[in-house]
């Protein structure tokens, strides 16, 4: 199947496209391991990238277009892919149909990821993160760590990040409003979105997300 993965920040879509890669069998292609490979390869797209992050502006569309095409062309992509992060907007959305249909081949679903704003204020504001260990992650309601402040794993200070506060969040979703959004009307209109909530268990999401693509892929 080839998937495109869509939602706002905090819908758990990292999370979600490594276990339905996983459960598919296709990679999983992020945004930011794109950026990641490309600038430590040194490749040509990843100078280029590299010079306009240095240069503190925004990585042009097209060079973005051009990491996610030399991806999707390797063997692994070649009968599927999870695309998580791209396409961003319309205009990579349009690039990204080009590029498929170059290839003759098309997308077989957009699954989008659906939560309530204040939910997604919620999970992301309400995050803690240690300082000696960043991969210990706790949650003020959800998985909220023995003492307050204090890393259940190594005893180290929990902290907020300065992007996971609720200003920075609200930001952030305004920005996926104007922004990304619109490439849900974009699909739809192609008749390739799949809405299901992301709210609950991380395994029901995912056997939630399992269900409507194999319905989808039937109708």
């Amino acid at each position: 199947m080839r998937i495109v993965l869509v939602g706002p920040p905090g819908a758990g879509k990292g999370t979600q496209a490594a276990y339905l890669a996983k459960n598919l069998s296709i990679p999983h292609i992020s945004t930011g391991d794109l950026f990641r490979a490309n600038i430590s390869q040194g490749t040509d797209l990843g100078k280029q990238a590299r010079a306009y992050m240095d240069a503190g502006q925004l990585v042009p569309d097209e060079v973005t277009n051009g990491m996610a095409k030399d991806r999707m062309s390797q063997p692994d992509a070649v009968d599927g892919f999870l695309l998580d992060g791209f396409p961003r907007n319309v205009g990579q959305a349009e690039a990204l149909d080009v590029m498929l249909k170059d290839e003759g081949v098309k997308l077989d679903a957009v699954l989008d990821l659906e939560v309530p704003e204040d939910e997604v204020v919620k999970r992301i504001a309400g995050r803690r993160i240690c300082r000696n260990d960043s991969a210990h992650v706790f949650h003020v309601t959800y998985n909220p760590p023995k003492a307050e402040g204090v890393c259940d794993a190594c005893g180290g200070e929990l902290y907020q990040r300065d992007d996971d506060t609720e200003e920075t969040v609200r930001t952030r979703l305004e920005v996926y409003h104007t922004q990304t959004e619109p490439i849900i009307d974009y699909y739809r209109a192609q008749g390739l979105v799949v809405t299901i909530s992301a709210l609950g268990k991380v395994t029901d999401v995912t056997d939630r997300a399992m269900a409507a693509l194999k319905k989808s892929a039937e109708d």
